[in-house]
């Protein structure tokens, strides 16, 4: 029951801070001398401070106000993708401590080279921490593919060629401190939930976020909550056979979404002589590629122009079946979809007026992700936090308790 009246204080308090130790009684129905306690409980666990006296007007001395803390208490979020590897730090309440990504071929170094450099960034982030005084809740990793979230283990990512992975095992027999939590989840589902606490559509109740990375996948929130599925699948939309005909798919199948959408489709229409999987090419990160292509559009270059509008066309068109699925109000494009928004979502917009059912993909708008390739990170960083202010009483005491 305490653990369960710390962590509905402690939501009130972040939600509704500045408050005084009365209100929460108010809010909670809790009594004032229980809420004085699980007050000096979250204070010594470092989660909330006084800011002061509150003045609402009245006579009389005036309450000492409340705010969420969580300043020395951190949630870190890593994602390793086909080309690169991020790492995120925030606070408790959100505070971006550290952002880093690195250029890394996830896909041609196989599932040991790649976690062990993971665990080297995931290192060097928890270093990075230690001077700022900011103690880790936990880890969340990110991974492009379908992962079993109960023992963090990665089912299979085709576009990194890993089936089986046993990732949270093999991290925690890394240089990681074992009282460190560590979860795994999918990079999309991750991204979304980013999205729908901070994103550019924040609070909109049914949305689908889409990667837009080498491979292509989609989180879909429905009715204020994560789509996982029965076993928590849901959204490898990328997967989706639009083209019978088409391109041989790293999944196996032929005409995926993804090899009609994926970066790596655009690289080969747009700048054939730096497509993936060449061995003279040396790993580059997206930003990179993306400013290459960027540069050649500005050249003049025609085979941009219609590597987009191709790109965007076929946007469109899956965009459209996921609107007949799940009715969002918003499509949150992200990864590089995201950087090209201005020139893909016109032709998507076409498409989708074409094929959606005109009801819903009228009231339906694609928008341009804020968060970069950053999204994933961020929100595994985010389900630390949740974590946390959905059980506080698993933060250590840093300090004595204040008298009551």
């Amino acid at each position: 029951m305490r653990r369960s009246n710390l962590a509905l204080v402690l939501r009130h308090i972040s939600g509704h801070g500045p408050c005084s130790r009365s209100a929460v009684a108010v809010a909670t129905r809790l009594n004032k001398t229980t809420v004085t306690s699980l007050v000096s409980e979250l204070q010594a666990r470092g989660l909330v401070k006084e800011t002061g006296p509150q003045h609402a007007g009245s006579v009389g001395r005036p309450s000492v106000a409340l705010v969420l803390d969580g300043s020395r208490v951190g949630a870190l979020g890593v994602e390793v993708n086909v080309d690169y590897i991020a790492a995120i730090a925030t606070d408790l309440a959100g505070r971006v401590l550290i952002d880093r990504r690195i250029s890394f071929d996830a896909m041609g170094s196989g599932p040991e080279r790649s976690l062990d450099e993971l665990a080297c960034v995931i290192e060097k982030t928890l270093a990075d921490l230690e001077p700022l005084g900011v103690t880790p809740a936990g880890i969340t990793v990110a991974v492009p593919g379908l992962v079993d979230t109960t023992n963090g283990t990665v089912v299979v990512a085709p576009n990194l060629g890993w089936r089986g992975v046993k990732v949270a095992e093999r991290l925690s027999r890394a240089d990681i401190p074992g009282d460190i939590p560590i979860g795994v989840d999918n990079d999309a589902n991750l991204a979304a939930l980013a999205e729908y606490t901070f994103g550019v559509a924040a609070g909109t109740s049914d949305l689908v976020y889409l990667t837009g990375e080498v491979g292509v996948g989609g989180g879909v929130i429905s009715g204020g909550r994560l789509l996982g599925g029965a076993d928590g699948f849901a959204g490898e939309v990328g997967h989706v056979v639009v083209d019978p005909s088409g391109e041989a798919c790293r999944c196996g199948l032929t005409g995926c979404w993804e090899t009609k959408v994926g970066l790596a489709a655009l690289v080969r229409m747009a700048t054939p002589d730096r497509a993936y999987g060449r061995r003279s090419q040396i790993v580059r990160d997206p930003e990179e590629r993306l400013a290459e292509i960027e540069q050649r559009r500005a050249e003049g270059d025609p085979r941009v122009d219609t590597a987009v509008a191709e790109v965007g066309a076929w946007l469109g068109i899956g965009a459209a079946m996921l609107v007949n699925l799940f009715n969002p109000r918003v499509i949150v494009l992200g990864g590089y979809f995201a950087r090209l928004a201005d020139l893909l979502i016109p032709a998507a917009e076409r498409e989708l007026a074409r094929l959606g059912m005109s009801g819903a993909a009228g009231r339906c708008r694609f928008v341009a992700s804020d968060l970069g390739f950053g999204a994933a990170s961020r929100g595994a960083a985010g389900v630390v936090v949740e974590r946390a202010l959905s059980d506080p009483a698993n933060i250590e005491i840093r300090h004595p308790q204040p008298p009551a």
